[in-house]
């Protein structure tokens, strides 16, 4: 039995000494008066462990724990007006730099590389989501007139589902506008949906040797210039695979190059699939395969909305909002770690679930992820005569 609760040895995972180069180069710590840079990142994790509903529910949730703080890190127990005014001003960066700190080495786990795929490329999904916000308190949201929203445009490492870059924008902002800034990696492939069929945009990733998997739009106006063989007697879901160029006056100046043109069958839905590449040497299937895989994207966004805290919020300044998105995401990826690891085979839900109930439980953290029913065997039976006179 360890004299340690769950949560802080979930928080001992976290690299430490990372975290403070980053609040040294930021300067976070200045005028903190007890509220610390880490003492915060403790706070708003026990935000997403525990799904708190309110500053007040983090400081009574921190409170309970008297006599373990010291193994968080932390001395004392902040009160909830100090969790509002360092939300406020404290900038979200630091937790946005100290993500990607943690995916260099929690996303790098061996158990979270896939081989689904021969190919060489590394894999990427692009999509966004829409956070949804009441206009009337979160007035810097815009988004519709009577409706505020944030936009999270996010590229997924196909590699264990965990974001390689996120861009947070009002809701207001088009998908395609919110990639443009993305980081390339040359001989990567990136799938996304129609609504990044920009070809402004396809011919600035063509241009840094990206190739992509796009969904093209029914209106984009092509001549085919070649049609290749489809592959006998398998993978009768392709329909077409054909070289063509665009024709649109517009579209042509924007992307002079040729392309790929693939169609493909969805069983499922009962529909024609069509898309377009810059790959011309992968067979038909895999492109076809790599557009299916794109719904992981679906997956995690479905994922983070139900187990963390994101769609309310306990802040309504922007610095609170970004801090609680990017420590929502530092939470997935101390999940995605611990799920990688475990002998017993966990839904991420189920994960959740446990260890929110189980917070301030002092177990061993690998030995309950491995085993979390183990049987107890009942104490022995005290059967001593007693006197009677």
């Amino acid at each position: 039995m360890t004299n340690i609760t769950l949560f802080s040895q979930i928080i001992s995972k976290l690299d430490r000494s990372s975290f403070s180069k980053l609040v040294k180069a930021k300067g976070t710590d200045k005028h903190q008066k007890g509220f610390n840079s880490w003492t915060h990142l403790v706070s708003m994790l026990f935000c997403q462990f525990a799904k708190s509903q309110s500053v007040r529910d983090i400081s009574n949730g921190l409170r309970s724990a008297t006599g373990n703080l010291n193994h968080l890190g932390i001395q004392k127990a902040p009160s909830k007006s100090t969790i509002s005014y360092q939300n406020k001003h404290r900038y979200w960066t630091l937790y946005r730099d100290y993500y990607y700190v943690l995916l260099k080495s929690f996303g790098q786990h061996p158990h979270l590389k896939r081989v689904k795929f021969k190919i060489k490329s590394k894999i990427f999904l692009l999509d966004s989501t829409t956070i949804s916000l009441c206009l009337s308190l979160f007035d810097w949201a815009k988004y519709k007139t009577h409706k505020g929203a944030v936009k999270m445009h996010t590229l997924l490492d196909y590699d264990g589902n965990l974001p390689h870059y996120v861009n947070i924008s009002d809701g207001k902002t088009a998908d395609n506008k919110g990639a443009y800034d993305i980081p390339l990696i040359s001989r990567s492939v990136i799938v996304a949906d129609r609504f990044y069929n920009d070809f402004s945009l396809l011919n600035v990733w063509d241009s840094n040797q990206v190739f992509f998997v796009i969904r093209h739009k029914e209106n984009i106006q092509f001549k085919s210039i070649k049609e290749k063989e489809l592959p006998e007697n398998r993978h009768h879901h392709v329909l077409k695979d054909e070289i063509i160029e665009l024709t649109g006056a517009k579209s042509k100046t924007k992307y002079p190059k040729k392309l790929r043109r693939i169609a493909v069958w969805d069983d499922k839905n009962n529909q024609e699939i069509e898309l377009i590449t810059n790959q011309m040497s992968w067979t038909a299937n895999t492109i076809s395969q790599l557009y299916k895989a794109r719904w992981d994207i679906e997956i995690f966004f479905r994922d983070i909305k139900q187990q963390l805290h994101i769609k309310s919020f306990i802040g309504t300044s922007e610095n609170a909002v970004m801090i609680q998105i990017w420590t929502a995401l530092i939470t997935i990826l101390i999940l995605k770690a611990l799920k990688a690891n475990p002998k017993y085979n966990w839904y991420l839900s189920n994960l959740v679930a446990f260890i929110r109930l189980n917070l301030f439980v002092k177990v061993d953290l690998q030995k309950w992820i491995d085993s979390p029913f183990n049987e107890q065997l009942p104490p022995k039976q005290n059967y001593t005569q007693g006197v009677l006179f």
